[in-house]
């Protein structure tokens, strides 16, 4: 049984496991992430690379602690997309741009709707993506900008932690909208449109292969190997899909933080409508099609966290199966994505005068029952659009520890939902299936789980919550 210290660094927290080659997760750490607010934009945060390095390697040492007898063969690490850490000419981190950073925003309309732009990177031009963020930072810091020596993703930054070495990979690469999908490589004429000097950014390298053995320093002090190396991961969604056995032609939810609804395929799809991104999946090897409801599983735990702090999870899950009617729905998921726009305003919308029944469940019901909605909205555009025709979709992600949320997306889709065993941690699961690829260790992966299905289900009460809710969040978001 071979070992590996693995590190999920997602927006709201980070954590540090140390996972078998079947999936065993023998123990983990986590903090919270710190942001701070750049005052010379209405809307830009950053965070300090050092903190976080710091954090990091506490975690990872608390973890060899609980097991000083367990030896790492490997290292690996997942990262959420759309961010990057900038080093300076020494190599030396000293600034985060996050996913939730929108330094750019001003400066999106003077690039204007430019199709090729969006052929070639598989992105609407918006201040999502990184190359966005690195125009806004030119603009109105130009002296962090002028620092800069490199670019690297967060499992980049990682990467580079461990080994000292610098590289990007695909499906991180992709978010930054200067690497061409077509061509496999960084963009020069992307690169000029955002003048982003291409000298800023390290050669690519794919998932699952080897960058280069651990610092000796660190190997001695967390107790790898004395051939530990570092095995290249990407970025946290990809890494999800894998733990779900995604083929071409399946429909995965990645069901975190936010949503995505992906399809994967074969070729990549250009549509005229710019309804969907396209992203490079791991290995370069296919394309996911990608459509996404904005912030889902994080509005639930922090109502939750309002709202009824002092009641269990499993215990709002078997309050959730009794419910039988609905008193109120809510608005918080933040994209009307194939709209290519932002929902800005959100809320309850309770009957006048206030129903006395209405209680903390029927909220928070009424909040899953939001994410499941916008899930849904994404799904079938964009089954019609890849031409989807299988019975069920597959499923992974935190979110999806909800039965009842699961059983709202089957009624609502009409199609299975599958979740392999596993779905829980699917991200850490597929860095484990990529250092086991790695390393030719043909370790079966949670062998001792069983696959959890929910079939679609006569259900009134969710699709009557879905017309409402349609109505009522457009109306309160009219174009």
């Amino acid at each position: 049984m071979r070992h590996y210290l693995l590190i999920d660094l997602g927006t709201g927290s980070t954590r540090a496991a140390i996972v078998g080659s079947d999936g065993n997760i023998v123990a983990m750490h986590s903090f919270f992430n710190r942001y701070f607010r750049d005052e010379a934009y209405p809307d830009a945060q950053y965070f300090l690379p050092q903190e976080w390095e710091a954090e990091i390697f506490r975690c990872c040492r608390e973890v060899h602690a609980e097991h000083p007898e367990i030896t790492i063969s490997a290292v690996s690490a997942a990262g959420a997309r759309q961010s990057i850490v900038l080093l300076d000419r020494e190599g030396k981190a000293f600034y985060g741009l996050p996913n939730i950073d929108n330094r750019g925003r001003e400066f999106m309309p003077a690039l204007g709707d430019q199709p090729w732009i969006y052929e070639r990177s598989g992105k609407w031009v918006t201040e999502d993506f990184d190359a966005a963020k690195l125009l806004g930072l030119r603009k109105k810091r130009p002296e962090l900008y002028e620092k800069i020596g490199t670019v690297v993703s967060l499992s980049g930054h990682i990467a580079k932690m461990f080994t000292g070495i610098s590289a990007f990979e695909p499906s991180q690469a992709c978010e930054m909208q200067l690497y061409d999908l077509s061509e496999k490589q960084w963009s020069r004429e992307l690169c000029a449109v955002y003048g982003v000097d291409p000298a800023m950014l390290p050669p690519l390298v794919n998932a699952g292969e080897c960058l280069g053995p651990i610092l000796p320093e660190l190997r001695a002090e967390l107790g790898m190997a004395d051939d530990a190396v570092f095995i290249v991961g990407g970025a946290d969604t990809q890494s999800a899909l894998l733990q779900t056995g995604i083929q071409p032609g399946d429909i995965a939810v990645v069901a975190g933080t936010t949503a995505p609804v992906t399809a994967l395929t074969d070729h990549k799809i250009t549509d005229p409508q710019q309804r969907v991104w396209v992203d490079a999946n791991f290995g370069a090897k296919g394309f996911l099609i990608e459509m996404n409801p904005g912030v889902t599983g994080l509005n639930y735990q922090r109502a939750r966290d309002f709202l009824a702090p002092d009641i269990p999870y499993e215990e709002l899950e078997r309050m959730f199966a009794e419910k039988r009617d609905f008193r109120c729905t809510a608005s918080f998921t933040s994209l009307l994505f194939y709209e290519r726009r932002s929902l800005r305003n959100g809320g309850f919308f309770i009957p006048s005068p206030f129903p006395e029944p209405l209680d903390r469940a029927d909220m928070l019901w009424a909040v899953l029952a939001d994410g499941a909605c916008g899930i849904y909205e994404q799904l079938w555009r964009l089954r019609d659009l890849s031409g989807h025709d299988r019975p069920y979709i597959l499923g992974c992600g935190g979110s999806f520890r909800s039965a009842a949320l699961c059983q709202m997306l089957a009624d609502l889709s009409g199609l299975e939902l599958r979740l392999k065993p596993g779905y829980e941690q699917a991200t850490l699961f597929g860095l484990v299936s990529l250092c086991n690829s790695a390393l030719h260790d043909d370790t079966r992966l949670g062998a001792d789980g069983e696959e959890r299905v929910y079939t679609p289900k006569e259900n009134p009460l969710i699709r009557k919550y879905h017309r409402q809710w349609s109505r009522q969040r457009l109306a309160m978001n009219p174009a």
